[in-house]
């Protein structure tokens, strides 16, 4: 079986029920087989179940209750949820996803995944191994928050990623993009479509020629090129940006892409490939989002790089049909 598993006594209850354990057992304990577990109860993760539960499949959403737009006060740009609380939004679904019966939802951390044979195994932090013919990584991205205090208090309020997602609730103030990347240059000409009032912080990170510098005043965006010190105002409210020579400059939100990383570690213990974006790495996948290794496919903020909740949830839906036909194509449907 797994290594450190042997003398268990693997119990005849339904799949979600945990193998009992002799006395003299390491601590660790043995789950049911599922055709997928999806790693991840966020927007893809979610949407990948979805599609699973409808197909009749067995599915495990193994989920750590910490999704990326925790911060975000509501989620706008999804289509017949704007304005929702994204906790809603979730918690919406998976009372949906409960009413198909091969659907099982654990809470937990998973820890580690490795691929055994035909299957996959991933433990949770509890100490339980569950196994599945496919995994879907939901496993999302964490932002890092430390390049300039304040900006976690203020993240998801005064301070954003998406201009798609925050832009219209801003519209018309006065707006700052604060560069991490070259990536600022396509979000500060893109800005003004939401307000007149637009500055670029290039913060020592982007240089810009006079071809670039001239497309931005065509679009009406102020540039300062001074850095960045400190955000000003009352958390999570926002009032301006101090700089680096002591000037303040008046803004109202910013929007800014820090530096992601994997929020999990399964991609990379199960040797997927990973390719570098604008703010981070994400995972490799195809159009099917099946990753490098066969039999494993990512979905959402962690193997994109661009993020939002609809291309999230798109990503799960094409990831949990792309399981679906995996395995109908590999065996047959028992039922």
């Amino acid at each position: 079986m797994y290594k450190g598993t042997r003398d268990i006594e693997i119990s005849k209850s339904p799949a979600h029920t945990i193998a009992k354990r002799n006395s003299d057992a390491p601590d660790i304990s043995v789950a049911m087989s599922y055709d997928v577990i999806v790693v991840g109860g966020s927007f893809a993760g979610l949407s990948a179940a979805l599609q699973l539960g409808r197909a009749r499949r067995r599915v495990l959403v193994l989920d750590f209750g910490k999704p990326r737009n925790r911060f975000a006060q509501f989620s706008h740009g999804v289509f017949g949820h704007d304005g929702q609380t994204p906790s809603a939004m979730l918690a919406n679904a998976r009372s949906q996803l409960l009413c198909y019966g091969t659907v099982s939802f654990a809470e937990g951390l998973a820890t580690h995944a490795a691929k055994g044979g035909e299957e996959y195994t991933v433990t949770a932090d509890s100490g339980t191994v569950h196994t599945a013919s496919r995994l879907i990584l939901a496993t999302g991205v964490s932002d890092d928050l430390s390049t300039i205090p304040g900006l976690q208090e203020r993240w998801g309020i005064s301070m954003f990623h998406c201009f798609y997602c925050h832009g219209y609730e801003v519209a018309g103030r006065r707006l700052g993009v604060l560069a991490t990347s070259d990536r600022a240059l396509q979000t500060a000409m893109l800005l003004p479509d939401w307000s007149e009032h637009v500055t670029l912080f290039t913060n020592g990170v982007l240089t810009l020629g006079p071809e670039q510098l001239a497309e931005l005043s065509a679009r009406g965006v102020s540039v300062e090129a001074v850095p960045v010190v400190a955000l000003l105002g009352d958390a999570p409210a926002l009032s301006g940006l101090r700089l680096d020579d002591g000037r303040v400059t008046p803004v109202d939100a910013v929007f800014t892409n820090p530096r992601t990383r994997m929020a999990s570690p399964l991609a990379e213990q199960l040797g997927c490939e990973f390719e570098e974006g604008p703010s981070g790495p994400f995972i490799r996948t195809g159009a099917d989002k099946q990753t490098t290794v066969r039999g494993v496919y990512a979905a959402g903020d962690a193997a994109r790089p661009g993020h939002n909740a609809s291309w999230a949830a798109a990503d799960g839906v094409t990831a949990g049909i792309s399981a679906h036909q995996s395995l109908t194509l590999a065996q047959p449907a028992c039922r």
